[in-house]
């Protein structure tokens, strides 16, 4: 009374993982009762329940179904039953399983007095496990076939399967992935040796095999080794290349730059303007003096960075006699001292837009430089308002290539090596403005 309860409480809350189990409970109590019926009606009920989560739980019902119907000697309907378990696609998914229920079906018909479906269904069963590669089910297999013709007393019928399991064992232990242990697998060739007389030549196979698998396995690891050390060491020596260009350019750097302001120097000489050389000279000095001082490092501090932008926007105002103003914004959430970026990047573009935007401008114009944190990126924002990338080129043209731009060559093969040696570090972009050109860079921090 109380399992029938218990059933009707689960499926009025739609407890589904408790029905099967309720539907059980109640079996078992009527099967204890003697009503065979109803227990199996409501064990059928269960076996429903569960086979499509707990699929070994359906099995024990389908068990104890069997052994009810086996107890009322209803062979015929306990070979349905047990036919109808191996139908069951979570039994065909799992070929240990299958060849389980293979075997118990055939107890049941040789139980039923058939012998030949009996031995028919240990033949598939066979069949089965050979052919996935389950060599402890295979054997076992085998072990009842033999135990049935003896019990025919016809053991000679045995041998055949003997042979076969003898041809088909490398390919079954290859296949068989639990790796039977030792002393499965000697128990069964000692078997096959008692009724074949080839014990020993299967086993002077198998370590022939076994050895050339050792070694083979072994040459495999050394030659991976091998080719990863030169692989590695390939890698160290192309990044070895990277920072040497890296440096080069970088050193290239301060004579191009040393080059363009002597020529602003020659160029005040040679107007007589004396006061403004020598305010330009000055100028020139201080920002040598930290470009100098920066010059075999890698990276700088953004303050420092900054200085030096705001130093060659000072002496670049000068030398074209306050052709542009310009403007630097410096986000307050960006560290200074602590951030981190490549010297003297960010400098060349600026140059770009001074010589080829502003130079070239008939009325005042103006570069913007901003500053903004982006998480871990520093965003740096160029904006001049020139003539343009287009009208640039065809100007540049005109006047023969006063200005040929090295500086930019040199920072774009700067970045490009660097990207290489540190993942996407740096991204840039260049692009018309609504009155210039804007320049976006965002450096890693």
């Amino acid at each position: 009374m109380l399992a029938k309860i218990n059933l009707y409480e689960s499926k009025r809350q739609n407890k589904s993982e408790e029905i099967g189990s309720n539907y059980v409970n109640l079996a078992n109590a009527q099967a204890e009762k003697g009503q065979t019926v109803l227990a199996t009606q409501n064990f059928q009920k269960a076996f429903d329940q569960f086979k499509d989560h707990e699929p070994q739980k359906a099995i024990e019902i389908s068990n104890k179904i069997v052994a009810i119907q086996k107890e009322k000697n209803q062979l015929d309907q306990a070979i349905i039953t047990q036919n109808k378990l191996i139908a069951e696609d979570f039994v065909k998914a799992n070929t240990k399983t299958k060849v389980a229920a293979m075997q118990d079906l055939a107890s049941l018909y040789v139980q039923n007095n058939e012998p030949i479906q009996a031995l028919e269904t240990l033949e598939s069963a066979y069949q089965v496990a050979l052919d996935k590669g389950h060599t402890l089910e295979a054997r076992q297999v085998i072990l009842k076939i033999d135990s049935l013709h003896k019990a025919n007393k016809q053991p000679e019928k045995s041998l055949p399967f003997y042979r076969k399991f003898l041809k088909d064992l490398q390919t079954v232990l290859q296949k068989d992935q639990s790796l039977i242990d030792d002393r499965v697998i000697a128990e069964t060739e000692g078997k096959i040796a008692q009724l074949l007389k080839e014990r020993q030549l299967q086993n002077d196979l198998m370590k022939q095999q076994k050895r050339f698998n050792i070694g083979l396995g072994i040459f495999t690891v050394l030659l991976i080794l091998a080719v990863l050390g030169i692989l590695y060491a390939y890698k160290k020596l192309q990044i070895k290349n990277k920072k040497i260009a890296l440096q080069s350019l970088r050193r290239e750097m301060n004579p191009h730059f040393i080059f363009n302001s002597l020529n602003s120097v020659n160029h005040f000489i040679a107007q007589n303007n004396e006061l403004e050389a020598n305010q330009y000279l000055s100028k020139f000095s201080k920002l040598m003096r930290g470009i100098m001082e920066n010059s075999t490092n890698d990276l700088i501090p953004v303050a420092v960075e900054i200085d030096l932008i705001k130093n060659y926007l000072s002496l670049e105002k000068s030398r074209f006699h306050d052709k542009f103003d310009f403007e630097l914004i410096i986000d307050e959430k960006i560290d200074l001292d602590s951030s981190q970026v490549p010297s003297m990047l960010i400098q060349p573009f600026i140059e770009n837009a001074i010589w080829h935007g502003l130079r070239y401008k008939e009325e005042k114009g103006f570069i913007n430089v901003s500053f903004q944190n982006e998480g871990n990126h520093i965003k740096t924002t160029i904006i001049d308002n020139g003539i343009g990338i287009e009208k640039s080129k065809t100007l540049k043209t005109k006047h023969q290539n006063q200005h040929k731009g090295r500086g930019m060559t040199n920072t774009l093969e700067r970045i490009k090596l660097l990207n290489e040696l540190y993942s996407h570090w740096i991204n840039y972009e260049i692009k018309d403005s609504e009155a210039g050109v804007m320049v976006i860079l965002k450096i890693r921090i």
